[in-house]
């Protein structure tokens, strides 16, 4: 049997994180991805109890459906009948639309990623202080945003494990969750771009790799910083 000492590895990796990092560039920012199911939120919360910053795309995308703006672009998008009787956005219309139709998906995305992507470096410039912050989103590769992330975490769990999560967790039917799937990159392609991997089937514990991957984040940062001051 296993036994993790979660606290004591916790208070062992907040003692790490010695200086305080006045110049962002010092600052590593880190993606945070995988596919539909795979747990993201959860392993998220474990990178937030070690004490670093994380930023929910998804959150916070969610935010601007409430924006007067971004109304009307997605209504002139989508059509009126994705707004509720309130006139706010019915994101689970919205989803129905979008997710059946790539030029739409992609038109949404416009409008939202680039709201998402100023707000993040806003949030960023913020947490300066931190040896390195969390983007967590699913599609950090599809939307192009990996282009701004030092390293890249994939979160990764087989796929049938995947679906039934979803389907527990946000009551859609099968044929929602694997178009939602079909609209992200394979996981094995994600795998392949990114630095690190999280397995995080049923079977597999969690909390270890998180440690790990997190002293060498930590490890990257000190480098970098090192590097930087002899300059």
């Amino acid at each position: 049997m296993i036994r993790l000492n979660f606290h004591q590895d916790w208070v062992s990796c907040r003692k790490n994180l010695v200086g305080l990092y006045s110049d962002s560039s010092l600052m590593l920012k880190i993606g945070l991805t995988g596919s539909i199911g795979s747990g993201k939120s959860t392993i998220a919360s474990l990178f937030r109890v070690l004490g670093i910053p994380v930023y929910i795309a998804d959150i916070e995308a969610k935010k601007f459906l409430s924006d007067p703006e971004v109304i009307l672009k997605i209504t002139a998008m989508a059509g009126d009948d994705v707004l509720t009787s309130e006139g706010e956005i019915n994101r689970r219309v919205l989803a129905a639309k979008v997710f059946g139709d790539p030029e739409k998906l992609q038109e949404l995305n416009s409008i939202i990623h680039p709201r998402v992507r100023n707000h993040f470096m806003e949030w960023a410039e913020i947490h300066k202080q931190s040896p390195y912050i969390i983007q967590e989103s699913a599609i950090i590769f599809e939307s192009g945003f990996y282009t701004m992330f030092d390293l890249i975490i994939v979160v990764s769990a087989p796929e049938e494990e995947r679906i039934s999560r979803v389907i527990l967790r946000d009551g859609f039917k099968r044929e929602e969750v694997i178009s939602r799937i079909e609209n992200q990159w394979p996981e094995y392609l994600k795998i392949e771009k990114a630095n690190f991997e999280i397995k995080n089937s049923d079977v597999d514990i969690a909390i270890p790799q998180v440690l790990k991957i997190h002293q060498e984040i930590l490890n990257i940062s000190k480098t970098r910083s090192a590097q930087k001051w002899k300059k």
